[in-house]
């Protein structure tokens, strides 16, 4: 049997978060450290604040990688110089370059809470919750280069009643996003 599946984690928000705990517990991958986005400026003195993913990780002493940008070459031989195998994304809030999705031998997977083809893009929960969605729910997809239209790995579905609110579903969907992943 292989070992371990070496794998890079981009993730920013907290919604991502459910998702980076899962793969600590897995004995299916190997967290090489995650890439997440700059500190920014938070609060009234706009003091720099790291991610949530960014804290967590360091709370569990996995390298944390803040590039300002993925299309610069010497982060690029970086990442290409953790042998990663895999890449898992959630709420990374950025495009991923082709370059980037081409390191890893195993792709690269995407955790997208709706119903993909469905609510494609950066809200997606409050797009099923305006549109009065009777359901929605998770895929998993291989990222290509187009805005989530790589192709459907798995789906879970939640059916919903019109009395959700974005941050309580969103919560859901991240639980269940790490669940099925």
């Amino acid at each position: 049997m292989a070992g371990p599946v070496r794998t890079l984690f981009f993730g920013s928000g907290s919604v991502a978060l459910p998702a980076l705990s899962g793969l600590f517990e897995s004995e299916l991958v190997e967290l090489d450290s995650v890439v997440t986005a700059p500190p920014r400026p938070a609060g009234r003195k706009g003091l720099l604040r790291p991610t949530p993913v960014a804290e967590l990780a360091a709370a569990r002493e996995l390298p944390v990688r803040t590039p300002r940008t993925l299309r610069d070459e010497a982060v690029l031989a970086e990442l290409r110089a953790t042998g990663a195998q895999l890449i898992v994304l959630a709420d990374y809030g950025r495009i991923i370059p082709a370059a980037v999705l081409d390191l890893p031998t195993h792709g690269a997977l995407n955790i997208h809470p709706s119903l993909l083809p469905r609510h494609r893009g950066a809200a997606p929960v409050v797009g099923a919750i305006l549109a009065g969605d009777r359901a929605t729910g998770v895929t998993i997809m291989r990222m290509d280069e187009g805005l989530d239209t790589g192709p459907i790995v798995a789906q879970a579905e939640v059916r919903l009643d019109g009395t959700e609110v974005a941050p309580e579903l969103e919560a859901r969907l991240a639980a269940l996003g790490a669940e099925l992943l």
